[in-house]
């Protein structure tokens, strides 16, 4: 051990490792409750926690690397795509955990949420007109009732760890709680369209992609301004900027 590594850092939270050691430096002590909590209820494997104490939660690493990353190549093979699929199956049909996540918000808040941010992007230049309408049409397939889920919330291909075709860990689980199912396999296959066939064969039920595409839309119009404010790049190729152009 004779570095450490931040793993990742902005002004609400930062990530860094040492040696097989992750240390979780969170401002919102709410997001290392439920991160704590969802990884106790959760049937797929998860890091073990090795002490907690505020605001620094210690994570052990998990065996494997992550599939891929958003905006670059997946590292994983078709079979591996699948048993991630299978992994957030077991996930969605496990009893929820009685917190509403990320992926729960009513219609109504997203709606409203949606709407501001689409006129934000406009207003500031941040994006053209014509983009921000279509992919806000194409957003309205996910604003419909679900049936809520034990969901991960922040379901990156980053955060979903395999080792061959096998599921070693799925880390970073702050978002957790009660949500929309079709909301994880959309963050996880964001940016990796080509790979949503072999998902849905792990997962194995019938799903209606035009709500998961709705998804692509709809999450990155909500995450451009943020990630732009701290310090990431949704223009980067294959990231949040070209999800919305596939959509013209």
């Amino acid at each position: 051990m004779d570095e450490v590594e931040v793993v990742v850092a902005h002004s609400e939270r930062a990530t860094l490792r040492v040696g097989d050691v992750f240390l979780k430096v969170d401002a919102d002590q709410t997001r290392i409750d439920v991160e704590v909590e969802a990884m106790s209820l959760a049937p797929v494997p998860t890091p073990q926690v090795l002490w907690r104490k505020p605001p620094v939660l210690a994570v052990a690493a998990v065996p494997g690397a992550p599939l891929g990353r958003l905006g670059g190549p997946s590292t994983g093979s078709r079979a591996g795509w699948a048993a991630a699929g299978a992994a957030i199956r077991t996930l969605h049909d496990a009893p929820p955990p009685p917190r509403l996540g990320q992926a729960g918000r009513s219609i109504a808040a997203l709606v409203a949420e949606l709407d501001d941010e689409c006129e934000r992007l406009v207003r500031g230049g941040v994006l053209p007109a014509d983009l921000v309408a279509r992919n806000r049409q194409v957003a309205e397939a996910a604003l419909r009732p679900w049936t809520p889920v034990f969901t991960h919330g922040d379901l990156q291909i980053a955060h979903v760890f395999v080792h061959g075709d096998e599921v070693t860990g799925i880390i970073d689980w702050s978002e957790a709680g009660q949500g929309d199912a079709l909301y994880d396999l959309a963050t996880f296959t964001l940016g990796h369209e080509k790979h949503l066939g072999d998902v849905m064969a792990g997962y194995g039920a019938d799903v209606d992609l035009d709500v998961i595409r709705g998804w692509w839309s709809l999450r990155s119009l909500l995450v451009i301004r943020w990630l732009v404010e701290h310090g990431f790049d949704p223009f980067a190729p294959g990231c949040e900027v070209d999800v919305l152009r596939s959509r013209m």
